[in-house]
């Protein structure tokens, strides 16, 4: 850079010189390194691989390199005329692939910073075959027993000869030496592929007793390697006659519930032979619910021991042996197939002990409600089952009535339409019943849970609206912010969930003038009034339940502002049923301050009093500056509203200097409720008679409400 000074001028030169720190690792250009090498490649010899790159210079590049495994290999470190440090690998030791075919070994590079850095490179050596074993028989010798007349084709033995080499190495090719005979040629056959040697004619005992062979396996590489056994058939004197076995007598199909050592068969055995070759013995296959007994020379009985089950194992196939005490002993078998009738021993069986099955409102009359199916593991007419409803009656309706169940497929249909805020669940028993004789049965217990939809609109219970939907209310212009102009009240006859209401404004005719509460639906003032505001104010509120899809009910409210005259705390006060609204502390803090502002207070009242004078006297003036009174002046009628899961609360709307006190008050889950209204008194000198709008709620067995 240059750095250039005035005054007097001067001209500097520097020179920046980035000072290396190390902050990389050595890479190799590939993670794995592969390398075949043949296992008869002398020691010494020299190996190339990938070396490390370091992006780092000087003595933080590449200083070294380790390697994982010295046994075989070892490295040789190399530099390279740009100072760069590579590796070669060196055979330290002759490979034996027959003892190890991969050597994985991990190279290391580490560089010289302090501290050091190193990166690693996976070397996978794989050894490749080299001829140098040579095939070798499991044994040197064999010493084999024919019996004569021994079936043409038999396999003699299967001679297995190894190499321990690979490829064609290791395929081996059998064949007889020149040691073996002609006569031990011709009778038996060696296949030079598997090493079977398999009789190729007749032997008989009685012409040559004793068969000597060589057999050679040799591989097929380019130098073949050799190895051989010997063998020795030793021809020995054979039981000609096979014993025989008859079936004198069987029983089939027999019932499944037939006793124990019942006796399904009667056979016979004999053998032409004498001495051992004549004696037999006779076995059955391995079917513990039977068993055999002689009964008489050579005859057996075949007897039931055990309990049968048809569902467990519909038919037995016995098979009965004989098998005389020669050597070798023969045998004969006969099988026999014992076929097992149904007996109705089992019982209807539904895969559940307990259904519940929902059931949305409002579902179509022959609705598929569930398929109720039982099991039954016997046959024909013994599984055929019928269903039926248990009967049960509930508030003097049958099941029946209600519900409809396929008799032949357990289909469980609905006969009406549910409706979730009159009937909630219902639980009764369904039937399967065989067709068996005698016939069984079970059954099982169904709840019917009725889901709830949101099928009932909100209903808004406050402010009362006497003709049509909109709520006229005046309120004192001089109305402080956050007082409570009016609340807005939603009743939804549906489940918890859907019956949710939120309120929102869908016309506000000043946005910054009055807020709303989504949650209980209370109107307040975000302000006080200014002299540009409009004396008169519409809104228009929407309660929306929590339903899918939602529903809703709106209300409109028109404000109008009146000029009005502030009275003392005690005409203000209105308590509605005696409900103390102020502690004696409070009062007395009121009484307190009304002293001291007496003489302002008066001052205050005649000018507002003269000024409403002037206007048009209205019997809806409020009473004090914090009130907000309804128009009506007629008692509500009563109606008649229903529930099954809201919880209502009686509201007292109380005038008072704070605004409105709300208190709530618990009413027990129950099914019906009353809600009315209280008349209410418009003088300007009536406040302490009038009484508050009031929402009240009481169950069906109340004679009035208040």
């Amino acid at each position: 850079m240059e750095v250039i000074v005035e005054n007097p001028e001067r001209i500097f030169y520097i020179e920046l010189e980035i000072t290396d720190i190390n902050d990389n690792n050595p890479q190799f250009r590939r993670d794995t390194i592969n390398l075949d090498i043949t296992e008869s490649t002398p020691a010494g010899e020299r190996f190339s691989v990938s070396n490390a790159v370091d992006s780092d210079v000087g003595s933080n590049s590449v200083k070294t390199y380790y390697l994982s495994q010295k046994e075989h290999f070892d490295i040789e470190i190399q530099s390279g005329r740009d100072g760069s440090k590579f590796a070669d690998l060196i055979l330290k030791k002759a490979l034996d692939r027959e003892t190890q075919p991969v050597h994985n070994l991990i190279l290391t590079a580490v560089d010289g910073g302090v501290p050091p850095r190193s990166g690693t490179a996976s070397i996978v050596v794989r050894v490749l075959d080299a001829n140098d074993n040579a095939p070798k028989f499991d044994q040197e010798s064999y010493t084999i027993s024919l019996t004569e007349n021994s079936p043409i084709g038999s396999l003699l033995v299967k001679l297995n000869a190894t190499d321990l080499d690979e490829g064609s190495n290791a395929d081996l090719v059998y064949s007889f030496s020149l040691y073996t005979s002609e006569k031990t040629q011709k009778a038996f056959s060696l296949n030079p592929d598997s090493g079977d040697i398999r009789i190729k004619e007749m032997v008989n005992y009685e012409d040559f007793k004793i068969y000597d062979m060589e057999v050679i396996a040799s591989d097929k590489g380019t130098h073949p390697l050799s190895g051989q056994c010997k063998l020795s058939i030793i021809i020995t004197d054979m039981n000609d006659n096979h014993p025989e076995i008859s079936i004198k007598s069987f029983q089939s199909p027999v019932k499944e519930d037939v006793p124990v050592n019942t006796v399904i068969a009667v056979v016979s055995v004999s053998d032409k032979d004498s001495g051992e070759n004549g004696q037999v013995d006779i076995h059955i296959s391995d079917y513990l619910p039977f068993t055999l007994k002689e009964s008489s020379d050579n005859y057996y009985e075949l007897l039931v021991s055990e309990p049968l089950d048809r569902e467990k194992v519909p038919e037995y196939d016995i098979t009965i042996t004989v098998t005389d005490r020669g050597n070798p002993p023969l045998s004969d078998n006969e099988t026999i197939t014992l076929e097992l009738l149904d007996v109705n021993d089992n019982v209807p069986q539904f895969p559940q002990t307990f259904y519940t099955i929902p059931v949305m409102e409002n579902n179509a009359p022959g609705a598929l409600l569930s398929s109720l199916t039982a099991i039954d593991p016997d046959l024909h007419e013994n599984q055929y089952l019928v269903y039926f409803i248990i009967e049960k009656e509930t508030v003097n309706t049958s099941m029946s009535m209600l519900f409809s169940i396929n008799p032949e497929n357990g289909n469980l249909y609905a006969l009406k339409t549910f409706d979730y805020e009159i009937e909630k669940e219902f639980l009764f028993h369904i039937e399967a019943r065989d067709s068996g004789v005698p016939p069984l049965s079970s059954n099982v217990t169904v709840h019917i849970i009725i889901m709830d939809q949101n099928d009932n609109t909100p209903l808004i219970v406050s402010p009362w609206r006497a003709h049509g939907s909109v709520v006229e209310q005046k309120i004192p212009r001089s109305t402080d912010k956050g007082t409570l102009i009016a609340k807005v009240i939603a009743i939804d006859s549906d489940s918890v969930h859907n019956s949710r209401i939120t309120y929102q404004f869908l016309h506000n005719t000043d946005a910054t003038l009055f807020s709303l509460d989504q949650y209980n639906g209370e109107i307040r003032t975000m302000r006080m009034f200014s002299y540009r505001d409009s004396r008169h104010q519409q809104l228009v509120v929407i309660a929306k339940d929590n339903g899918e899809p939602a529903l809703s009910a709106t209300v409109t409210i028109k404000l109008s502002t009146v000029e009005t005259a502030l009275k003392t705390y005690a005409d203000m006060t209105e308590v509605p049923l005696g409900y103390d609204i102020f502690s004696d502390l409070n009062l007395y803090l009121v009484i307190g301050l009304g002293s001291v502002s007496f003489l302002l207070l008066i001052t205050i009242l005649v000018t507002i009093v003269l000024k409403c004078q002037k206007t048009k006297p209205s019997k809806a003036a409020p009473p004090c500056r914090n009130s907000v009174i309804s128009e009506r002046n007629s008692t509500i009628a009563d109606s008649t509203l229903v529930s099954n899961d809201a919880y209502w609360y009686s509201l007292f709307l109380a005038e008072t200097r704070k605004g409105k006190l709300v208190v709530r008050q618990p009413v027990p889950k129950g099914a019906r409720y009353i809600v009315s209204s209280l008349p209410r008194s418009t003088g300007l000198t009536e406040t302490s008679d009038s009484a508050a709008s009031t929402l009240q709620a009481s169950t069906t067995t109340s004679s009035s409400s208040s």
